[in-house]
């Protein structure tokens, strides 16, 4: 195996250099303050977990956990994503509490890549998770919260499509008739290979009505009336269901006036297994993948032996900042310059401004090596070089 280069960072891993670090505390920090107003508590889990719990449940593949043996030979992994710890939390530490729960939590997540594709092993997650509900109401905060967690932050262009695994797997039952087909189906929408998906379709041994049934499922995007052409496809109770809470979810989401940010989606899938109702994702304008994602997952805390209705979700920080672009406004950045004359008036400058929460830089002017180049980077400068005149004092 060569030796790295000196600058070489491992696969997928990022630094974060100040404008942008900046721009993700101010988001961190919007969102935040929102998820409190709504009632959420804000947690922490260990950057470390055992693969045999945290990573076994997790929704991540097995291939992205980055995994490591503590010193008694046990597997460990670096935390893939956060439903999973805090399932694990919810069942041990906080098993007295009564439900429902509202936490929420800002961490960072390690996922294995295996090329080199622009995608990074380390980022940044902000989200909640609702657990103990298993209302559409609850499905419905999810969504409106974190629709205005994105408008907080400072992003106004942006969708959320909304899907149902249950409606998915009701249809693929009824048409197919055993899991194993339903799996394939299911697959082809979470690698969103349409092509293969008609190919499939074609190749089985179906009527007529059933392919244009299963054809006529990836024409399903858009705003509520797609619902009425789903209940058309669909001829179970548990697919009606499935339509039932979405268009009840459509009505709370009036009812919180957020209906021009969303439309559904019923070719949506996040995971093969880990869903199990209502999921989502928001995409911003100019990117080509969800800046963030979430759903109903009613049977992960069953593994931790404390059974409960759950939905949630989380947003990619890095994501969020790259959809806000330039938009977001910057803060003013000043720079006080001075010689050893005049130290002590530029220290009291300073410090005044510092009190009215201006972001301030003191330089002495004997530890600059090129003027122009470094008060190129300020938009406000200040010289106090040189005696003090008498019109100064």
């Amino acid at each position: 195996m060569s030796k790295p280069f000196m600058f070489e960072k491992p696969l997928g891993m990022r630094d974060t250099l100040p404008r942008l670090y900046e721009m993700k505390v101010a988001a961190r920090e919007e969102i935040s303050s929102e998820l409190k107003k709504w009632g959420y508590q804000m947690i922490e889990t260990p950057t470390l977990e055992y693969y045999d719990t945290v990573g076994v449940a997790s929704a991540i593949l097995d291939q992205q956990l980055f995994k490591l043996l503590d010193q008694q030979g046990r597997t460990l992994v670096l935390r893939p994503d956060m439903t999973a710890p805090i399932a694990r939390l919810v069942a041990s530490s906080l098993k007295e509490e009564a439900y429902p729960l509202r936490l929420s939590y800002q961490s960072h997540v390690f996922r294995a890549q295996q090329h080199e594709a622009g995608k990074p092993a380390e980022f940044e997650q902000v989200g909640a998770e609702l657990i103990g509900d298993g209302t559409v109401s609850a499905d419905a905060e999810v969504i409106a919260l974190m629709i205005n967690s994105l408008k907080h932050a400072g992003l106004s262009n942006f969708k959320i499509a909304i899907g149902h695994v249950g409606f998915l797997q009701a249809l693929f039952l009824d048409i197919v008739g055993n899991s194993v087909r339903t799996d394939s189906f299911i697959r082809f929408l979470y690698e969103k290979n349409f092509v293969g998906f008609r190919e499939h379709v074609k190749q089985l041994s179906l009527s007529s009505i059933d392919k244009a049934r299963m054809l006529q499922l990836l024409k399903l995007r858009g705003g509520p009336t797609i619902l009425k052409d789903a209940q058309q496809l669909i001829q179970t109770e548990e697919g009606l269901k499935a339509i039932e809470e979405l268009e009840e979810l459509w009505a709370i989401l009036e009812a919180y006036q957020l209906t021009d940010y969303v439309k559904f989606d019923l070719n949506l899938v996040l995971h093969m297994s880990y869903y199990t109702g209502v999921v989502f994702e928001g995409y911003g304008k100019y990117l080509g993948v969800p800046l963030s994602s979430g759903g109903r997952y009613d049977e992960l805390l069953e593994k931790f032996e404390r059974p409960a209705h759950a939905t949630g979700f989380g947003i990619r920080l890095d994501l969020l900042v790259e959809a806000l672009g330039e938009n977001r406004a910057k803060p003013k950045k000043t720079c006080l310059i001075f010689s050893r004359e005049r130290r002590w008036e530029a220290i009291e400058e300073a410090t005044c401004r510092r009190k009215q929460q201006q972001a301030v830089v003191l330089q002495d002017l004997a530890g600059i090596k090129d003027l122009d180049a470094m008060t190129g980077q300020y938009d406000e400068v200040l010289y106090f070089i040189g005696k003090q005149s008498k019109e100064e004092r």
